[in-house]
């Protein structure tokens, strides 16, 4: 009786010990993305990081991501010696005041999948880290900066040539 009294008191010690153990944070996976090269027709390959639940919503979330910062934010260089991209669209506040153009054009299927592809990947660039709910995966994305702009010029987005 004692024994098993002694018994029940350990696995019941151990159990409690293994779910204290430290707890994995991914935000160190968390990068912005980066400039690989430029092309000469104006497009541009980077290297952007997401999350995702499956390889191919990962590519997709990656291709909108990298337009995404092409705009609005603007992109590192990498250690290619290309210098950094900066942001199309300089006004603060585009995505409130564009809301609904925003919203039309970054749907699935829309309007920002003519300028982002995965051209330039190649075999063996896409790496990921993978855990029980979601994987995180780098993926080589190229983007028509040039055509990006001159879209968003026609749509009334960002000012004509010579304007900012």
């Amino acid at each position: 009786m004692q024994r098993s009294l002694l018994y029940i008191v350990l696995c019941t010690l151990v159990l409690s010990l293994v779910g204290c153990g430290a707890k994995r944070s991914q935000a160190f996976y968390d990068q912005k993305s980066v400039v690989l090269s430029a092309n000469y027709d104006g497009s541009y390959v980077l290297r952007v990081q997401v999350r995702a639940r499956n390889a191919a919503m990962a590519f997709i979330d990656a291709q909108r991501k990298a337009v995404q910062e092409v705009i609005f934010d603007g992109v590192k260089a990498g250690n290619s010696g290309i210098s950094d991209l900066k942001p199309l669209c300089f006004d603060l506040n585009a995505r409130e005041k564009y809301e609904n153009y925003w919203n039309a054009f970054f749907q699935n299927e829309g309007e920002w999948t003519k300028y982002a592809s995965l051209a330039d990947k190649r075999a063996g660039t896409t790496r990921y880290q993978r855990d029980g709910r979601q994987m995180v995966e780098t993926v080589t994305v190229t983007v028509d900066r040039a055509g990006l702009q001159q879209k968003l010029r026609e749509d009334g987005i960002i000012p004509k040539e010579g304007r900012y």
